[in-house]
């Protein structure tokens, strides 16, 4: 076959043509240009839709709105937990779990009007149109809050959408996209929104605040319309707040509650007796309620120690523990404002009647002794026989007291409710018979073992509040504190299930019920005594 020669400007020519079909849109596409894979396309718009809203909130997705007589700004932000954060600067924070949604509703209490406040100095009968004031307000606030976000998020996410991809379709999408994840938010919150989250608030911040921040607690079931009161008193009760004519306000405890104090756990820890004072002086409790191991190894020694409890300004009430021995329990029995309960002894405070038994162990340095369950199981069986024969002359117990949980669940039945302590860890639960068990963490910071872990061990003590006719218990507040180097204060508040709006009543002990069986005793060496 014959050859045939192209001369060289031919093939040049050639070669150029298919040079240009191979750049035209829809021709050929050279095997060396790699696609980008469809998930990391993916990946990367959604990094720009996040970050793009994220900046818009974070620079125009803010309103300033006046809630009675206070001005603040309201501001949604990116957060996993949702919920409700009301800065109110110095002083401290409000949390509520208003809602579930990736957004968090913040809002900053910026300053008092100052002629609204006066306004409602002159005239305080319009606090009692407050809450209508104050839900208008809000709602209004919300209102333009979500239109402006919305306005935010789409033009956040288009402008760093046109930055990324100089491509006004792509930029266009992650706007789109932006304001469908922000739609679903909204949706998701209104959806889960419970306007009774400002009954159970949690404050962090300075601790002398909490109490008249937080408020009284009392019976909201029937009496109130939750949303609207109760965001009326936390208005009101900030506002006195930054009252600039005067200090903190004093906490005007509710006249139908009776505070108890509850501690456990103080380890010799001297710092406990200011921070018990200073409860006491700001919640204006009327009894101390101690669960016991408030020393360290029970020696005379250390019975000094005790001699603040004199002058804490409510009577204290007392039951030993397993780091007490009968020699602190002696002296304690001595000393002044103080009620020393064991084998089921009982005493009125307060209109309240308590009954406690001490520990039967002694082990001051965390030893375990063989069947050492059994003896807890069989004290706590001691003390609910003591709880029937009080319920049988006619004078029933309202609270009982025990060191060990496991000897205080032996009075389920028996006592509406049973304080204990032991574990430095708080936590509240109903036993199977009714009887409510609240267990409280270590007020002492668990002592000369607070540097034991990675982190100090935290300051723990609860303020229950009882109706002063029932004698039931209606809120309590779990106060936290920092351990040792440590500044944070926390209060929280919490309602029984029964005391809940539209919550059924939970059944409580009301008649005499048999001793539980004995159950078989758990190894002594399966958990460390603290």
């Amino acid at each position: 076959m014959a050859r045939v020669r192209v001369p060289a400007a031919a093939l040049h020519t050639m070669n150029m043509n298919r040079l240009r079909t191979a750049r035209r849109p829809g021709g050929p596409v050279p095997e060396l240009a790699a696609r980008p894979r469809p998930w990391i396309r993916a990946l990367g718009l959604t990094a720009v839709v996040l970050l793009g809203a994220w900046l818009g909130l974070l620079v125009v997705g803010n309103v300033r709105v006046p809630v009675g007589p206070m001005n603040t700004t309201m501001t949604l932000r990116p957060a996993l937990d949702g919920g409700t954060k009301i800065n109110i600067s110095p002083l401290g924070a409000l949390h509520l779990d208003s809602h579930i949604a990736p957004v968090r509703l913040d809002v900053n209490v910026d300053q008092l009007d100052p002629e609204r406040s006066q306004a409602l100095v002159d005239h305080p009968e319009r606090l009692s149109g407050l809450q209508d004031e104050v839900t208008e307000d809000i709602e209004r606030g919300t209102l333009d809050l979500a239109v402006r976000s919305c306005v935010a998020v789409v033009a956040g996410a288009t402008a760093l959408g046109l930055a990324v991809y100089r491509r006004p379709r792509r930029a266009l999408a992650a706007g789109g996209l932006a304001l469908a994840l922000l739609t679903a938010s909204g949706a998701t919150a209104y959806a889960t929104w419970r306007p009774e989250s400002v009954l159970e608030p949690r404050f962090s911040g300075l601790l002398s605040s909490a109490p008249s921040v937080v408020g009284n607690a009392r019976s909201i079931v029937t009496e109130f319309d939750v949303y609207q009161q109760e965001l009326a008193r936390l208005v009101t009760n900030v506002t006195k707040l930054y009252d600039v004519t005067s200090t903190l306000p004093a906490y005007q405890p509710d006249p139908t509650t009776v505070r108890v104090l509850h501690v456990s756990d103080i380890h010799l820890n001297p710092a406990s007796w200011k921070i018990i004072a200073s409860l006491v002086q700001q919640y204006k409790v009327d009894v101390i309620v101690d669960s016991g191991d408030t020393m360290d190894h029970g020696t005379a020694a250390e019975n000094g120690f005790l001699d603040p409890v004199a002058d804490l300004g409510a009577p204290y009430v007392w039951v030993r523990g397993n780091h007490d021995s009968t020699t602190t329990q002696a002296y304690l029995e001595k000393t002044k404002n103080v009620q020393v309960l064991d084998d089921g002894r009982a005493v009125t405070l307060a209109g309240l009647r308590f009954a406690g038994i001490g520990d039967p162990q002694f082990t001051p340095d965390r030893s375990t002794v063989p069947g050492a369950e059994g003896t807890q199981e069989a004290a706590g069986d001691r003390l609910a026989r003591a709880l029937r024969a009080q319920r049988a002359a006619g004078t029933p117990v309202d609270v009982a007291i025990a060191h060990e949980p496991s000897a205080a669940r032996r009075t389920d039945g028996e006592v509406p409710m049973v304080l204990a302590g032991h574990l430095h860890r708080a936590g509240m639960e109903i036993l199977d018979k009714g009887t409510r068990l609240r267990v409280e963490g270590s007020t002492g910071g668990s002592g000369l073992r607070a540097v034991e872990g990675e982190y100090p061990d935290p300051i723990e003590a609860s303020i229950l509040y009882f109706d002063r006719d029932s004698r039931r218990l209606q809120a309590w507040d779990e106060i936290k504190l920092g351990g040792l180097g440590l500044t944070t204060a926390e209060v929280s508040r919490h309602l029984p299930k029964e005391n809940q709006p539209g919550a059924s009543p939970t059944p409580t002990p009301s008649s005499p019920a048999p001793t539980p069986a004995p159950t078989t005793p758990t190894p002594s060496g399966s958990r460390p005594r603290p």
